[in-house]
């Protein structure tokens, strides 16, 4: 390869010890770009069927996008690969941060690990030198404080991704951390890591990245910059909550410009729709059973944007970000400084829970991220946990002596704690909802609410049905960040793939609910472009800003000196997808199991929120969206000729 990918991977082999480098054919990288692309290549062909998520035989990857390093914007996310421990089937995370750049400039486009070390090692690699060391001082360290003393024995320059006690106790909701605890959250990897006793990778390199036209990717970034750089006066945090409230009762709804959402990121972060997705019925509260009739302003008032904005001492931005959604808070005055809570996190440990208090989401946030351990999952755990408590099924005598009513702060924390260090109840908690209702037996199962084993985001489908329908059919379940109606909305494919059907600007909110051909081929295009997006190493909220905003398929013509069209590029997305899906399938999962839980999907309907009445005909939109991509539309199985298709790129 030329231009932007490296031409080579690097092999771990945690068992043996070795090491080697392996050249990559140039074709494999014109069929599935790099980044997840490259690697669900890599993982289909090498994780033979069956292979136990904890064993020798899985393999776990580390990747960075095409257009990592290259002179693009909101390049910088890198991810982790491998079968995921949780859900049983093709698992990976991303997350920003500086470790992908670190990745290619120490020659690689992955690494990836297979064998289990006999003690705890870390990988060290400097300018495409490599070698294990020992990590048996690091072991039982939490994230942040592993990385500190990673970049204290190998300088600043360092880029470190770890694990915290959470995945060397193998948490089935553990990640991998980097820049302090920022996480890789989701699919359980780990718990991966944590098994083949790799508690870190050390990278530290200067390669140089080549490109086949810098100047034109520059001037296609500046123009990029300008849109994220207009930035008008916008309403207050609590005028958000309000505008959610006068949502809600609308009959319409506007199709939304993801110009907007990025005004909200400059300003707030993620944080920004704390308020207002209650009140319009995107954020499940009480464990999916209730809504903002339960957590409604008065409660959730505590974790307004601004409350949250009040505590940020400065602002940061992932590597080849122009927008800056990161924050560092001081919680109290003379508290450590701790990462700002991500929406996802504040909501699930906040309304998911009923408890509306803003310190204790601070401390556990800051719990789970030093000990490596999925917010999203904890939370959802926690409220399942909460409900089986309100039914009876978990008493004191279950739980320790803690009362896990709903809204208690300080048993919340007391939880997480237990969780991390797998203690009592919290060992029963600690690998997420589906383990946990196996564990506890009583009917507790009808209280877990997840895809596939995956605890769900906070994001209802009951709201956009879209989010139920990619929770359910996407190869990794229960994931937020690869579709939704809204997305498509603000992604405005229609204006660079003229086949894709433009929404209407102004429409019912009921047309949401109807399973026809087109909401089949919108999620399908989100699929596919979100398949790209990862290959490529962008970051989901840049490519809010509009197809013809983010010059995506243009940096990576310019990048590689290729000349393919946004069909063309699309269809490289539909082929790491269809991997994917192939990969599930030769470890013998069905992927009719993977469909979302009934309560997520309004069955039954709420009697009394934004989403009173509302149901999902998510079996339908299953079967609507298999069909898009040619898949058995009943079971969702690629045909033999569609997954080496798949494999080939022909």
């Amino acid at each position: 390869m030329a231009f932007a990918a490296m031409g080579k991977i690097l092999n771990v082999d945690l068992s043996s010890g070795a090491i080697h480098e392996e050249a990559i054919p140039d074709a494999i990288y014109r069929t599935y770009l790099s980044g997840t692309g490259l690697a669900a290549r890599i993982l289909y062909d090498r994780i033979p069927a069956g292979a136990d998520p904890l064993g020798p035989d899985n393999i776990l990857g580390f990747t960075a996008g095409l257009l990592t390093g290259t002179p693009s914007y909101f390049t910088g996310r890198w991810s982790v690969v491998g079968k995921s421990p949780l859900t049983g089937t093709w698992g990976d995370a991303n997350c920003g941060g500086s470790l992908a750049p670190a990745i290619k400039r120490n020659g690689y486009d992955g690494i990836f690990f297979r064998g289990i070390s006999g003690n705890p090692v870390y990988l060290y690699v400097k300018n495409g030198r490599a070698e294990l060391r020992d990590a048996s001082h690091l072991w039982g360290k939490d994230a942040p404080d592993a990385e500190a003393m990673l970049t204290g024995e190998h300088g600043k320059g360092a880029r470190v991704a770890v694990i915290g006690p959470a995945g060397e106790r193998l948490s089935l909701i553990s990640g991998i951390s980097n820049d302090r605890g920022r996480m890789a959250a989701r699919s359980g990897l780990g718990a991966v890591m944590g098994a083949k006793r790799l508690k870190a990778v050390v990278l530290d390199g200067k390669l140089r990245i080549p490109v086949h036209d810098a100047e034109a990717m520059k001037r296609l970034s500046r123009s990029c910059n300008r849109w994220v750089q207009m930035q008008p006066p916008f309403l207050s945090g609590r005028a958000m909550a309000y505008l959610g409230a006068f949502m809600r009762v609308l009959p319409t709804q506007m199709a939304l410009d993801g110009m907007l959402y990025k005004i909200f990121l400059r300003k707030w972060g993620t944080t920004s729709m704390n308020q207002m997705s209650v009140e319009i019925g995107d954020a499940p509260v009480m464990n999916w059973k209730g809504s903002s009739a339960d957590w409604g302003m008065g409660k959730s008032a505590s974790v307004n944007p601004d409350n949250i904005k009040a505590l940020e001492k400065a602002k940061y931005h992932c590597y080849a970000c122009p927008l800056g959604c990161g924050g560092i808070c001081v919680p109290k005055p003379g508290a450590p400084e701790v990462h700002k809570p991500e929406y996802e996190s504040v909501l699930s440990l906040g309304g998911q829970c009923m408890n509306a208090d803003l310190d204790s989401i601070f401390h556990m946030n800051e719990l789970l991220n030093r000990a490596g351990m999925d917010t999203i999952s904890a939370g959802g755990t926690i409220s399942f946990a909460m409900e089986c408590w309100e039914q009876g099924v978990l008493t004191k005598a279950d739980t320790d002596g803690l009362e896990l009513t709903w809204g208690n702060a300080a048993a919340m924390v007391a939880l997480v704690e237990k969780m991390i260090r797998r203690e009592g109840i919290g060992d029963v908690l600690a690998d997420g909802v589906r383990r946990a209702a196996e564990r506890i037996g009583k009917g507790a199962g009808q209280y877990a609410v997840h895809a596939g084993g995956q605890e769900l985001p906070q994001h209802d489908g009951r709201n956009d049905p879209g989010f139920a329908v990619h929770y359910s059919v996407e190869p990794t379940p229960g994931r937020h960040t690869l579709g939704a109606q809204m997305y498509y909305e603000m992604f405005q494919l229609w204006k660079r793939v003229r086949h894709l059907p433009r929404p209407p600007l102004l429409y019912f909110k009921g047309r949401k609910y109807v399973a026809d051909e087109e909401k089949a081929v919108t999620a399908a295009a989100c699929s596919r472009y979100m398949a790209l997006a990862n290959a490529s190493g962008l970051c989901l909220f840049g490519l809010f800003l509009g197809a013809s905003r983010i010059p995506v398929f243009e940096w990576l013509n310019a990048a590689t000196g290729w000349n393919r069209t946004p069909n063309d590029y699309l269809a490289a997305g539909e082929r790491i997808h269809t991997l994917r899906q192939a990969f599930n399938v030769k470890h013998g999962i069905d992927p009719r199991a993977n469909r979302l839980c009934d309560r997520a999907a309004g069955i039954p309907a709420q009697t009394r929120g934004a989403n009173r009445g509302r149901t999902v005909a998510i079996a339908k939109m299953m079967s609507d969206y298999w069909r898009q991509f040619g898949w058995d539309p009943e079971t969702g199985v690629p045909p033999p000729m569609e997954r080496e298709a798949g494999k080939s790129g022909s």
